[in-house]
C-alpha cells in the first residue's frame, strides 16, 4: 500500500487509525516517522514519504515520533492473511527467531538461502531480516524500560542486544532519547509497579473488536490447571524458551490489557507475539467485515457484531492434541480428557498470582511414552492420539509459523483418524489460515439450516466461495447464532 501515495496522503490527513501498521509516514523536514493516525498536524504532502515497515523508516535514518509511538502500532495484517515466504519470514522474525538463531537459522527454517531471504524482504519491506529484528529489539527494550525496574544492562540483554553500547546507541537512534530519558518520561516504574518478573503492557488492535466469542471460546474450552477465567481476565501458563511464563489478558476499550510474569525477560518478545497471535490482534476487521457483509445472509450478523476475531492458540502442538481429544464429544468432555492428560503428564508450575493454574500442557516429547490404555477414549481415537504425538515429537508433522498451510494440511490428513473437521480446526486455530472452513461442523451446519444456507458440507462449501479468503471469520459468525457459552464473554 505504501506505493499508493495519494491513498496514503488521504489516510494521514484523515488520521485514519485503520491504516496503522499498513504503512508508515516519514517526514523529510523533521526526520521523524509516524503512524497514519498521528494526532499532530499533518505535514505537507511534498514532505511525506511512505515506508512499509518501521524497520525501513529506521534504516532510512528516521526516528520514531514521541506522540504516536509508531513502533507500538498493530502489526501489518498481511502476515496473518498470507502463507508465502515473506509472510512466514515475518511471523518467524516476530517470534524472535533471528535473535535466537540468526539469519541462517531463519533461512534454514524456510528452505532458502540467507541471500534469497534478504533479497525478498528488501524488495517487499525495504529492510532485511537484521533490520527488522533490530526494530523489534528496540520495541522490546522500550517496553522493559518503561514497565520494569530492571537495570539497563539487564534490559539490553533481555531485549536481545549483544552489548550495552549497542543497546544505548539503538535506543537513542530510534527514539531520540536515552534509556534514562525514556524511563523518566514514562513516569514508571514507581511504588505501584509490577513486582519482580511481572510486566504490564497494552496490546493494540484495529477497531472494531467484538470480544465475546474471542474470550468466550478461550474460557469455555479452557483446560483446567492450564487456563482459567478469573477477575475478568483470561489467564494461562506459557511454554517459553527460558522457563515457564504466565499471562493474564483483559479486554479493554481500544486495547487488550496484558500482564506477564516471566521466568526470564528475554522471553518477552516471544510471549507478546504469541498473545497477539492467540487473540488475532493483527487482523484487519474492516476488510473482513466488508467482504462478509456483501452476502445478504451474513450482513445482519456482521452488523450486530463487527470485528469478530478467530480464537487461536499459543501452542500449535497443544491445540492439535486437544482437537483430537475433542473429536465427536461435547466441550465439557473435551476439557475433561485434556485435564486428565495434563494432570498425568504435564509439568507442575506454581501460579505466581495464587490462582488456579497448576501445570504446563505436556509437550509432544512428554506424551511420546503415553500408554494408550490410560486414555478413556475409543480404541481408534487412542491410536490417533499416539500416532499424532509421535509424529509431532519426531518432526514428521510440523506446525510452526514457518510451515505452509497446505503442506501442514497434507501432513495431518495422512495421519489415521484425521478427517476434514480436525484438519480445518487446526488450520483455523493453530496455523492461522483465515480461509479455513469447517463445513462439517455441527454448529456450522445448524446455523446454515437456520439461515437458509445449504446444510450438506459439499453444497455449503460451494455456497461460501464468495466469502473467501475470510471463511474462518464467517465460522465465528455462524457459531454465534447459537447460545453456547463459547459465543459470550464470561460473567
Amino acid at each position: 500500500m505504501h506505493t499508493d501515495t495519494e491513498r496514503c496522503v488521504r489516510a494521514v490527513r484523515s488520521k485514519d487509525a485503520r491504516f496503522d501498521g499498513w504503512f508508515y509516514t516519514a517526514v523529510l523536514t523533521t526526520r521523524i516517522y509516524c503512524r497514519p493516525s498521528c494526532p499532530v498536524v499533518p505535514p505537507k504532502p511534498e514532505n511525506m514519504v511512505f515506508h512499509p515497515s518501521a524497520a525501513a523508516c529506521q534504516q532510512a535514518g528516521f526516528r520514531a515520533c514521541k506522540r504516536c509511538r509508531p513502533d507500538t502500532s498493530p502489526g501489518s495484517p498481511e502476515w496473518n492473511a498470507r502463507a508465502d515466504t515473506v509472510a512466514r519470514a515475518m511471523r518467524l522474525i516476530r517470534d524472535g527467531v533471528v535473535d535466537r538463531e540468526g539469519v541462517p537459522g531463519l533461512a534454514a527454517r524456510l528452505g532458502y538461502s540467507a541471500r534469497q531471504i534478504e533479497r525478498q524482504l528488501l524488495a517487499e519491506l525495504g529492510a532485511g531480516p537484521l533490520a527488522l529484528a533490530r526494530a523489534q529489539r528496540a520495541q522490546t527494550a522500550r517496553v522493559l524500560i518503561e514497565t520494569t525496574a530492571l537495570p539497563f544492562a539487564d534490559v539490553a540483554f533481555a531485549a536481545g542486544f549483544s552489548s550495552v553500547r549497542t543497546f544505548n546507541d539503538t535506543v537513542r537512534e530510534v527514539f531520540a532519547l536515552t534509556p534514562g530519558e525514556l524511563r523518566t518520561r514514562a513516569g514508571r516504574p514507581g511504588p505501584g509497579a509490577p513486582g519482580p518478573g511481572a510486566i504490564e503492557l497494552r496490546l493494540p488492535y484495529r477497531s472494531p473488536l467484538t470480544p465475546g466469542n474471542l474470550f468466550g471460546h478461550l474460557a469455555a474450552t479452557g483446560v483446567p490447571g492450564v487456563e482459567e477465567w478469573r477477575d475478568g481476565a483470561y489467564r494461562r501458563h506459557l511454554h517459553l524458551p527460558h522457563g515457564p511464563g504466565t499471562v493474564a489478558l483483559t479486554p479493554r476499550e481500544g486495547h487488550i490489557g496484558c500482564r506477564l510474569r516471566l521466568t526470564d525477560p528475554r522471553d518477552l518478545t516471544l510471549a507478546v507475539s504469541r498473545c497477539r497471535w492467540l487473540l488475532d490482534l493483527d487482523a484487519d476487521p474492516l476488510a473482513v467485515d466488508e467482504q462478509l457483509a456483501a452476502d445478504p445472509v451474513l450482513a445482519p450478523l456482521v452488523a450486530a457484531a463487527p470485528g469478530r476475531r478467530v480464537p487461536r492458540t499459543v501452542d500449535p502442538a497443544e491445540l492439535t492434541v486437544r482437537a483430537v481429544l475433542g473429536q465427536q464429544v461435547s466441550t465439557a468432555a473435551a476439557r475433561t480428557h485434556a485435564a486428565r492428560l495434563v494432570a498425568a503428564h504435564g509439568t507442575p508450575v506454581e501460579d505466581p498470582d495464587g490462582g488456579g493454574l497448576t501445570h504446563l500442557f505436556p509437550t509432544p516429547g512428554q506424551l511420546a511414552s503415553l500408554d494408550p490404555e490410560s486414555l478413556a477414549l475409543p480404541r481408534t481415537r487412542r491410536t490417533t492420539v499416539t500416532t499424532l504425538v509421535a509424529a509431532l515429537a519426531d518432526g514428521a508433522v510440523r506446525l510452526g509459523p514457518d510451515v505452509h498451510w497446505d503442506e501442514a494440511r497434507a501432513a495431518l490428513a495422512a495421519l489415521p483418524g484425521f478427517g476434514p473437521w480436525t484438519v480445518e480446526t487446526i488450520a483455523m486455530r493453530a496455523l492461522g489460515d483465515p480461509d479455513a472452513f469447517l463445513a462439517g461442523d455441527l454448529g456450522v451446519r445448524k446455523a446454515a439450516r437456520h439461515l437458509g444456507l445449504p446444510a450438506t458440507p459439499a453444497a455449503l462449501t460451494a455456497r461460501t466461495a464468495a466469502w473467501r479468503p475470510w471463511r474462518a471469520y464467517a465460522v465465528q459468525h455462524l457459531w454465534a447464532t447459537d447460545s453456547h457459552p463459547v459465543n459470550h464473554l464470561p460473567a
